[in-house]
């Protein structure tokens, strides 16, 4: 029975991990990239569960071991990059003039959200230089016009399809464009940040439809916004930061080539997986 039951489960493990390898755009396919990290705490669990109930006389139970072995080191290589054990791949800031420091917050608010203050109080806390909402609709903008006072500078776009989005700035915004990338009703911000140095920092604000059995049946309309954003930053002199809600995994095949063909690079690594998704459930955030 408890071979039964384990060689089951394996079968359910190495599928998960083959899947993805199929590179196909499938949303059930591609959202087997987000819980590399739930499938190989699952897999080392059911590497402790063979050790206590197989029959080590048994030639499955070895292959069952090595099976579970594999898809372990395998799902652990594509998230180590995001552990403290890593090193770094963006230096940490050293103390100096703030003048040169860029603070962003962004938010994804949902639109059924209410609780407004909540998130006015978190920017008056922090302070930053430039905040985002993602999922903002005219309820929401009228809510955050309060702040005007002090984020003098704004870029709009007021939705009710769980894709708006509303830029608030201290600093001066320079080209600002809102864009529709890849499709009509799902839009992106693009401006120049100009710092009190004088230094600009290009700003691109990504909220891309995610894959999945209520959005796209297929990750390609994500897939292909992050990558024109990514052409069109390529080889720039000038620094650029990309953020918002990007509906990806940070060691995931697109991100991958999004940072490969931009040429930018990810705070994250050596530092922490700071997933954020879903906020209420810590199981699968």
């Amino acid at each position: 029975m408890h071979l039964t039951i384990i060689a089951n489960v394996v079968a359910v493990l190495l599928l998960m991990t083959l899947l993805p390898l199929s590179r196909r755009t499938q949303w059930w396919i591609r959202d087997l990239d987000f819980p590399r990290l739930q499938i190989a705490i699952g897999a080392l669990v059911l590497l402790a569960a063979q050790f206590v109930w197989l029959d080590f006389e048994e030639s499955s139970s070895a292959a069952l071991i090595a099976i579970t072995i594999c898809c372990l080191i395998y799902q652990t290589w594509w998230i180590i990059p995001y552990t403290k054990i890593f090193p770094h791949e963006v230096k940490a800031a050293t103390a100096g003039d703030t003048a040169g420091q860029i603070r962003i917050l962004t938010a994804n608010v949902l639109t059924e959200n209410k609780n407004a203050a909540a998130l006015i109080a978190l920017i008056r806390e922090h302070q930053p230089d430039v905040f985002v909402t993602l999922e903002s609709d005219a309820w929401w903008q009228q809510q955050l016009d309060v702040l005007e006072t002090d984020y003098r500078y704004a870029m709009k776009c007021p939705l009710d399809n769980l894709y708006g989005m509303h830029v608030y700035s201290k600093l001066p915004l320079e080209d600002g464009a809102t864009q529709f990338l890849v499709e009509d009703d799902i839009p992106s911000m693009h401006a120049m940040v100009v710092l009190p140095t004088g230094l600009k920092v290009r700003m691109h604000f990504l909220h891309p439809a995610p894959p999945s059995p209520t959005e796209h049946d297929e990750s390609t309309e994500r897939d292909a916004e992050l990558l024109v954003v990514a052409k069109s930053v390529k080889g720039l002199d000038t620094p650029v930061i990309v953020a918002g809600d990007l509906n990806d995994v940070a060691w995931s095949t697109t991100t991958r080539l999004f940072r490969k063909i931009s040429g930018l690079l990810d705070p994250r690594i050596g530092r922490g997986m700071f997933n954020t998704f879903h906020a209420g459930i810590w199981l699968t955030r």
